[in-house]
């Protein structure tokens, strides 16, 4: 039998994703998935209270282009009431199939062949391919642990001429920084008068803890004329299956983006928007977030006390980041392959989020889970 040819790819240097690798161990080894970013627990019932009625009711076709609109009035006021920022449902929100899909369609819309795209590392691993696959030359600039601080000295050295587009996370994944003030404003001085686009990942925008707040790119006035805000609302209630995102953005952005939007997914599971755009408008479902997920925080971070695992607590996400050193000088990768065999906890090693490969000695947990499930783990990995 002929051997079968295999395709020339424009992604070469891409496998299977890091989380789907380790939820399948998870899975197979019957491990606790600390790996994998989705929630152990179920969203409200008032929210699938809402599914249900508009499924019944014959919600059930294709949704707007753009969004149901009443859900882009919803998130637009939404929007307003936390951040004192006005986009227009019209022209100026997008309805997406998960902030990935808007996260590539931002890049499509303003990166061409031969673009330079600024990535700060450890990078999510879906912005270089977007990169690569709009034929941009991803920029790297490395954040270093312990601390993770944006060097911004480092990312104006590497604007250039060919510089288009500048891509940032805050709250970050997987090191749980957010971005401050000076952040927002030295960025905003790189960029001013200049041409460059800002593409914000901000997925985690409710889940920020001790005292402090979210900082989106949208409440200064010189990045939010130049940003595409991408969102999930999978993140903010417990439903990272529905793979419901949006882009925020200005008029001209957004027109540009939904050109490439209408030929990727076109629209959006309907009964979901109709629901979401009822629910939004119980603010306390978002408000209370913060103070949800710090008490997941630091439970977990309080069972780990115990072992030889060194850490900062986490400042925003669903993420705590832990150094290893003092237990093995394994790569941290095969020691997270290992401990999902052994003790049955996976995790994600963090090189993977680098272009190199850095092995810092660092694994990320996932606090997103039920509280029985957080002790177990802690127990588990305090006998290490």
């Amino acid at each position: 039998m002929q051997k079968e040819k295999e395709l020339p790819s424009k992604l070469p240097y891409v496998g299977t994703t890091i989380f789907t690798v380790m939820s399948g161990l998870a899975t197979k080894e019957d491990a606790i998935n600390l790996s994998q970013g989705f929630p152990s627990f179920d969203c409200s019932p008032r929210l699938s209270e809402l599914v249900s009625h508009y499924v019944k009711n014959g919600y059930n076709q294709y949704a707007p282009m753009s969004g149901v609109p009443a859900f882009r009035e919803s998130l637009a006021e939404k929007t307003n009431r936390v951040y004192g920022v006005n986009y227009d449902p019209e022209t100026e929100v997008t309805i997406t199939s998960g902030a990935t899909e808007a996260i590539f369609c931002a890049v499509t819309a303003v990166v061409y062949p031969g673009d330079e795209v600024i990535v700060l590392e450890p990078a999510y691993d879906s912005y270089v391919p977007a990169i690569d696959l709009n034929g941009g030359v991803p920029v790297y600039v490395t954040l270093n642990s312990p601390d993770f601080k944006i060097d911004w000295q480092a990312v104006k050295a590497k604007i250039s001429p060919k510089t288009r587009a500048i891509m940032v996370n805050t709250p970050h994944n997987p090191v749980g920084t957010v971005f401050s003030k000076s952040d927002l404003d030295t960025l905003a001085e790189l960029v001013r008068d200049t041409d460059i686009y800002i593409i914000s990942d901000e997925v985690y925008e409710h889940i920020v803890f001790d005292g402090d707040i979210h900082r989106s790119m949208m409440t200064h006035p010189v990045l939010q004329e130049r940003t595409f805000v991408c969102g999930s609302l999978g993140k903010t209630y417990h439903t990272t299956g529905w793979k419901i995102g949006y882009c925020l953005a200005p008029k001209a952005l957004s027109k540009e983006f939904r050109r490439i939007h209408q030929y990727i997914t076109f629209s959006t599971v309907t009964p979901m928007q109709y629901a979401l755009a009822d629910f939004l408008k119980l603010p306390e479902h978002y408000e209370q977030l913060s103070a949800f997920y710090q008490k997941k925080r630091d439970r977990f971070n309080e069972a780990l006390q115990a072992s030889r695992f060194r850490f900062t607590p986490s400042k925003g996400s669903f993420f705590q980041i832990v150094s290893y050193r003092e237990i093995s000088d394994e790569y941290d990768y095969d020691l997270a392959i290992r401990l999902t065999k052994e003790i049955k906890v996976a995790s994600v090693p963090v090189s993977v989020f680098y272009k190199d490969k850095k092995d810092d000695k660092l694994l990320r947990f996932c606090f997103a889970k039920d509280d029985d499930l957080l002790d177990k783990a802690g127990e588990i990995l305090s006998k290490l």
